[in-house]
């Protein structure tokens, strides 16, 4: 969660910091916030709201200066109000600081600095880093030591970034647990949260580990280990970047784009893995761990939010093509479980940005037990990336869009290829299955095609208070997704249920005015779910069926919407597609801020 941007150079820090608070919006926007040193010191400007407001705030009245950090807030501590906005600084505004995260013995140091006559101005827990800071600087005398040494004392999930009118030629950065990337430029440096507002500028980059501080000038870098204090030697990486990925372009919103790019996201995905002409998929990321993977009796999935989703279609996938035993756990449960792990476990982190803090602390919990970490990431570089065994990435671009849409179809495509890597084979579906995901693309394009019939439902379905999806099989897991992606953008109240449960309690809920979305597509349980719906139906509930045919929907069902056929193992990644579109309409109609609800962020980098 939050965005963080900094900048040192030649250039006016200004400039930078906007576009790229701009670009980091999706990681938090209930408030915007950047301080600029130059020549007339520190000038800072805070807002509630999103970027505009500061930029807003700034036309006209520049601030001038090529050094400063910029911050785009997600509130966990203090509500949304200008004074609880960052930067933050110390009483005499000589220390500045951005952060991301929770410091946890907060109010232990904010106790001990007030007895010491610090005054708070904020109801944020980062507000003791700069008084912090000052308080260590008038101790020791220099600015680098203090930043460490009060570092050393925060206990919690976070990464920060300081500069100081005392090194106007600096920043200063730490991080444990929330990421930062410093990039190299030709005479000039960035810091930010994820890569995406510096690779304009430069490609050349440092990622930042936990338990690790950077010193930075326009020239060099210094990485420390904040538990020895010992200087680390790491060389820059060059990642590659499409910016016209990340530009809206002609759409009204990114949701609608990122959900219109599902045909190449397939594509992409499936690119130099599926080899049709060969019955083959080639796995590149996991022929490091080839001989460990012929020992796997259990794997293991953690994940969060729609990769949980996404992971529960590849539990199916693996179990029923592979043959080999999986579960999935919230990666924010599974931290806090006792249970046996042998080493003949897989471990699978599946995350859209790789920086999901409850899977990287799920991924830390295992870390001594010896057994196989994988991860299944979209972002290059990414902390996941980084400290699992292997994996595969999902290349499915850069997503700006708050509510994921087209990870959730890059996630189960790569689960698929997994499962289909991991059956060498041996499994009847396996010549079916990559055939049939090489169609895929073309049938998502089909369904794309039906965007005006889409939007006349959303319409019709989207002023009511509750909303009810059901799905059996394959299909589940994609009900609690659609139910999911509803509550997100529209702020409905919906449900996610395997069509069999409705019976257990669910259908005491269903009247008039409780209306049920059917995934109805063809498969061993189609009758089943058509039961389901006559149950819904005998209470007065209106029933939306996706389906592959019309055939006993008539005189059922209120309206259908007819998609392409796939075999049942793939479905989940056409119905995925009505669903997002249903959302992204029915919030729409609703007047709703698609690419940023409330209260959320694309990020979570905090427990």
């Amino acid at each position: 969660m939050c965005g963080i941007v900094g900048y040192i150079g030649p250039k006016q820090a200004q400039d930078f910091l906007l576009e790229g608070l701009a670009t980091l919006e999706y990681r938090g926007y209930d408030s915007t916030g950047m301080v600029v040193i130059g020549e007339q010191g520190p000038r800072l400007v805070r807002s509630v709201g999103r970027v505009e407001s500061v930029k807003r705030d700034l036309e006209g009245d520049p601030l001038v200066g090529s050094y400063g950090i910029g911050h785009t807030r997600w509130a966990t501590h203090g509500a949304p109000l200008e004074r609880n906005a960052h930067p933050h600084p110390d009483t005499n505004r000589e220390f500045f600081v951005v952060h991301n995260g929770i410091i946890e013995n907060y109010q232990v140091i904010k106790a001990d600095l007030q007895k010491n006559g610090v005054q708070f101005i904020s109801d944020t827990d980062t507000e003791v880093i700069p008084h912090l800071i000052a308080a260590e600087y008038r101790r020791l005398g220099n600015v680098t030591e203090a930043f460490l040494s009060a570092v050393q004392q925060l206990h919690g999930a976070f990464s920060i970034v300081m500069v100081s009118t005392f090194a106007p030629d600096t920043l200063f950065a730490a991080r444990l647990s929330s990421p930062l990337v410093i990039g190299i430029g030709d005479g000039e440096s960035f810091i930010a949260s994820d890569p995406t507002p510096i690779m304009e500028h430069t490609k050349k980059v440092i990622f930042l580990n936990d338990f690790e501080a950077a010193v930075i000038t326009p020239s060099e870098h210094v990485i420390i280990n904040l538990k020895d204090s010992s200087t680390i030697e790491r060389l820059p990486q060059v990642l590659d970047y499409d910016p016209d990925v990340a530009v809206l372009g002609d759409y009204p919103h990114f949701m609608l784009k990122e959900i219109e790019e599902a045909p190449q996201t397939v594509r992409s995905a499936l690119l130099g893995r599926l080899r049709t002409e060969q019955n083959l998929v080639k796995l590149g990321g996991l022929d490091l761990v080839e001989e460990q993977l012929r020992y796997i009796d259990r794997i293991v999935i953690v994940s969060c939010g729609t990769s949980y989703y996404a992971s529960m279609v590849g539990e199916y996938l693996i179990e029923e093509i592979a043959g080999i035993p999986v579960e999935v756990q919230l990666a924010s449960e599974f931290k806090y479980r006792n249970e046996p792990l042998s080493r003949s476990t897989a471990i699978i982190a599946v995350s859209q940005s790789g920086e999901t803090a409850d899977t990287i602390a799920a991924l830390n919990k295992v870390a001594g037990y010896g057994v196989l970490r994988l991860g299944v990431v979209n972002a290059v570089g990414s902390t996941i990336a980084r400290m699992t065994d292997a994996g595969v990435y999902c290349h499915a671009g850069a997503e700006q869009s708050v509510a994921s849409t087209k990870a959730f179809v890059a996630q189960v495509s790569v689960l698929a290829l997994i499962a289909l890597n991991l059956a060498k084979n041996a499994s009847p579906l396996y010549e079916e299955l990559i055939k049939e995901l090489d169609n895929l693309p073309a049938k998502i394009e089909k369904i794309l095609a039906q965007k005006q019939e889409i939007e006349a439902l959303a319409k019709k379905y989207a002023h009511h208070r509750d909303f009810l999806f059901i799905g059996r099989r394959y299909l589940y897991p994609v009900a609690l997704e659609g139910a999911l992606k509803l509550k997100e953008l529209s702020y409905i109240h919906a449900e996610g249920y395997a069509g069999g449960e409705m019976k257990h309690g669910p259908l005491a809920m269903i009247d008039e005015n409780f209306p049920t979305l059917a995934l109805a597509l063809d498969g061993e349980l189609f009758e089943k779910t058509i039961s389901n719906i006559q149950e819904i139906k005998a209470r007065g509930g209106p029933v939306l069926a996706i389906c592959n045919t019309t055939e006993q929907l008539e005189g059922i069902a209120d309206d259908v919407l007819v998609i392409p056929r796939t075999i049942e193992q793939l479905q989940p990644i056409l119905a995925a597609i009505p669903l997002q579109l249903f959302s992204y309409y029915a919030a729409i109609e609703l007047g709703r801020n698609v690419d940023r609800p409330r209260n959320l962020a694309k990020s979570v980098t905090v427990e």
